[in-house]
């Protein structure tokens, strides 16, 4: 079968259940990529253009005014503020590449979109929300393989410093996503995973439910290269025809009905205090339960001063801190975060500023929004590593 040459960027093609599928591989990075999508469409004959965005990204793509309506207490309130600082760090990435490159990340995709709806043609948008690929990757890493993706992700993501034309290449052959996580991603089956092969298969699946459309043909399907044969491969798997495959590709790792951590953390405080009554009276249980307070509280509030937090945000996290260990629901970083937003509510300003800001380390704390993340992210990270000196301790004193 002769296959279309579109800019010359790669192109695979079948056919399923009466419609074709042409493919087409692009670089997110590339004016090449950009122009093969134009012709493509200028071509004519497709009834359908798919794109491999979510419904989030595409709203960011082509409507730039919706990073300004972010409630900041509904962030917090929701416990979404990890989910939102890990999107703006992989924003403030591509708009690096952006400034570097010269072409919008994405510029294809957002060109396919706006293209297919000038010219009255359907389209698709196949991939999955990017909140649940995180969250999906996040839970199949171990304790020690999540602080290396977040160590590297606050590495690579905001540094100012030009990125490498090994790294520009490997974007020209892979994955927007996958390359935000560097040589971590490559070297983690459980990330690759979920953020290459599930998705592959999740985008197969919705361009298969096109069939159920009895106008369309013939699609286009606008896609990374890194994930062209892996779609192709996946297409024509017929596992994927069932319905139910989208669904339990959108399904989040269900939550433990115990809160173990902070059970864990009652029972060992109230053991400890137990055996410090019963070796040296209430006097050791007093000098345990102060010992508790002040390291917990020291480690919440020395991460809230990191982030340069209000007096009474660092206050509100040295008395949380010894508390929220305890509350499977709430967290010192919660609380002080709160407290923060209230004294210090961001303007309309800082969220304009924002996409600037946060492409630097140091703008994560000029920005007020920013800095409320910080704040979340700095306090709990405080009180998590508090936790485990006020234990090491406690056994040191029982011992």
């Amino acid at each position: 079968m002769s296959l279309p040459d579109f800019a010359g960027q790669p192109v695979r093609q079948c056919t399923i259940n009466g419609i074709v599928y042409t493919l087409l591989g692009t670089a997110h990075v590339s004016v090449k990529s950009l122009e093969a999508v134009k012709a493509a469409i200028d071509g004519g004959g497709f009834d359908t253009i798919a794109v491999e965005l979510d419904a989030n990204r595409h709203r960011q793509l082509t409507q730039p005014d919706a990073l300004y309506k972010l409630d900041i207490f509904q962030i917090i309130k929701e416990d979404k503020i990890g989910l939102v600082a890990a999107n703006l760090s992989l924003a403030a990435y591509q708009r690096r590449l952006a400034e570097q490159l010269g072409i919008e990340p994405g510029a294809e995709l957002k060109a396919a979109a706006q293209e297919a709806e000038l010219r009255g043609l359907r389209m698709a948008l196949i991939d999955r929300d990017a909140g649940i690929t995180l969250k999906r990757s996040w839970s199949k890493l171990g304790f020690f393989k999540r602080g290396q993706l977040v160590a590297g992700l606050g590495t690579s993501l905001i540094s100012s410093d030009d990125i490498g034309e090994t790294e520009i290449e490997q974007l020209k052959e892979g994955d927007m996503l996958e390359s935000s996580f560097g040589e971590f991603a490559k070297q983690t089956p459980e990330l690759y995973e979920s953020i290459i092969d599930e998705r592959d298969r999740y985008m197969a699946a919705k361009l298969l439910q096109l069939r159920f459309h009895t106008d369309v043909k013939h699609v286009l399907a606008v896609v990374g290269a890194g994930h062209l044969a892996g779609l192709e491969r996946a297409l024509q798997n017929p596992v994927n025809m069932d319905g139910t495959v989208i669904a339990d590709l959108e399904t989040l790792p269900a939550q433990s009905g115990m809160p173990w951590f902070s059970l864990f953390i009652a029972l060992f405080l109230i053991g400890g205090f137990a055996w410090g009554i019963h070796e040296g009276g209430l006097k050791l249980a007093g000098i345990l339960l102060l010992q508790w307070v002040l390291i917990t509280g020291f480690g919440g509030l020395i991460g809230c001063i990191a982030a340069k937090g209000h007096w009474l945000s660092c206050l509100a996290a040295f008395i949380a801190s010894p508390l929220t260990p305890l509350h499977p629901a709430l967290s010192s970083g919660m609380v002080s975060a709160y407290v923060e937003a209230k004294l210090r509510k961001p303007t309309y300003e800082d969220l304009l500023k924002l996409k600037d800001d946060t492409t630097e380390i140091s703008g994560w704390w000029k920005n007020r929004f920013a800095r409320i993340l910080v704040n979340f992210i700095l306090t709990n990270s405080g009180t998590a590593l508090a936790v485990w000196i006020a234990g090491a301790t406690f056994f040191i004193k029982l011992g």
